[in-house]
């Protein structure tokens, strides 16, 4: 666990077998929001870590970019701790989450849309995540210009606590067919993405950039 950027809090796994290193985030805030929950395995070391940093702080939301084991596979055991935390995704995501059991104040997000607290401004973007480009999200801080990728932004290896120098319009042209397999989706993605400006990006994966 670490304070990787301002006010963000970075939680990381290294897995040596598939060298990838696996990230969750809280942005500590009067109402702080986690990014992602990890797989239940990570969310079992991720919960202990929590309350360290929130210091009896309420958290209020909990940010799932797409249906995937590592973006929300421990959220269940996140809200048996904080019950009181509203997870936002999208009505795709939703659906999903609803199929499992998950019903808890599940707050819809659509593209373009935000959510604005006395800390921060969420933006919301359209993501057709892979592999089935079932709607997604992702998400942007505004106020303090971090773009939060999920598997967007991709590298392999042990990346705990590092950031690296980057260039967004470099990134913005290295998503893969693998990434986003429909041509027209991915280039409308690549052209929303033109537009943002972050400072910083938080990744799912790999090392953190900051520009």
């Amino acid at each position: 666990m670490s304070s990787i950027y301002e006010d963000l809090h970075q939680f990381s796994s290294y897995v040596p077998p598939i060298d990838l290193t696996f990230h969750q985030y809280l942005l500590l805030a009067d109402e702080s929001i986690l990014v992602h929950t990890g797989s239940v395995q990570q969310a079992e070391a991720l919960v202990s870590q929590l309350k360290d940093v929130l210091a009896g702080r309420t958290l209020k939301y909990i940010f799932i970019s797409h249906f995937e084991s590592d973006e929300c596979g421990g959220l269940s055991l996140i809200l048996k701790h904080f019950p009181e935390a509203k997870p936002i995704c999208s009505e795709v995501t939703a659906r999903q989450l609803s199929g499992f059991g998950i019903t808890n104040d599940i707050i819809i997000k659509r593209p373009g849309e935000k959510l604005i607290s006395n800390g921060y401004e969420l933006e919301f973007i359209n993501y057709p995540s892979e592999m089935h480009l079932w709607e997604g999200l992702l998400l942007m801080e505004n106020k303090r210009r971090i773009f939060f990728s999920s598997d967007l932004v991709f590298r392999f290896g042990n990346a705990q606590g590092t950031v690296i120098e980057g260039n967004w319009q470099t990134e913005i042209e290295n998503i893969t067919p693998q990434q986003v397999p429909d041509p027209q989706q991915r280039a409308q993605l690549q052209q929303t993405l033109a537009q943002l400006n972050p400072k910083f990006v938080a990744t799912g994966h790999g090392s953190c950039l900051k520009f």
